[in-house]
């Protein structure tokens, strides 16, 4: 027989050394199954995964084919001319040529020298004109469309009195563009 008392213990109850032998052999089978239900929950972490990144994947291959769709208007960003004068002048006579394509009438125009942004490049118009109501969105998509940017800072709208043209607006419009120097 064996000396260590925990060996003769053992084999005095049998039933103790199947219990402790069952025990580690649940114990194993759980530290098992805990594993590959794990291995199965990152399994599935993975596919949930890789269906976000194909539909990322399709998005920025669709914003391509948008970005390829949607085209500049053509033209510089910035007013054009030597000095701030022929800048002033080239925006004036932008906003005459929008006004009169959508078939209004220029009453009044002036540049504005005492822009309070003027210092930093901006160069701002002041316009009146008449035009049809239904003209006046057609004017402003035109207006801040295309090429340079310009931006409405000021709109008024007033419709005509009913004796006189039906359906004519006075509307004035505060314009800004940038004029960058030439270097």
């Amino acid at each position: 027989m064996s000396t260590r008392p925990i060996d003769r213990y053992l084999a005095r109850y049998p039933t103790v050394s199947a219990l402790i032998y069952g025990s580690a052999v649940l114990v194993l089978l759980l530290t098992c199954g805990f594993a590959l239900s794990d291995i199965g929950r990152q399994y599935q972490e993975l596919g949930a995964a890789r269906e976000v990144l194909s539909s990322f994947e399709a998005r920025t291959t669709n914003s391509e084919a948008n970005r390829a769709a949607i085209s500049q208007p053509p033209g510089v960003p910035f007013l054009d001319g030597p000095t701030v004068t022929v800048a002033s002048a080239s925006l004036l006579q932008r906003m005459t040529s929008a006004i009169t394509r959508v078939g209004g009438t220029v009453v009044s125009s002036e540049i504005d020298n005492h822009y309070e942004q003027s210092k930093d490049g901006y160069v701002r118009i002041s316009a009146t004109c008449n035009l049809e109501q239904n003209a006046l969105q057609q004017l402003l998509y035109d207006i801040e469309s295309g090429m340079p940017f310009l931006f409405i800072d000021q709109l008024s709208a007033q419709a005509e009195l009913q004796g006189k043209k039906d359906g004519q607006m006075r509307v004035s419009l505060g314009v800004t563009g940038l004029w960058r120097e030439a270097k």
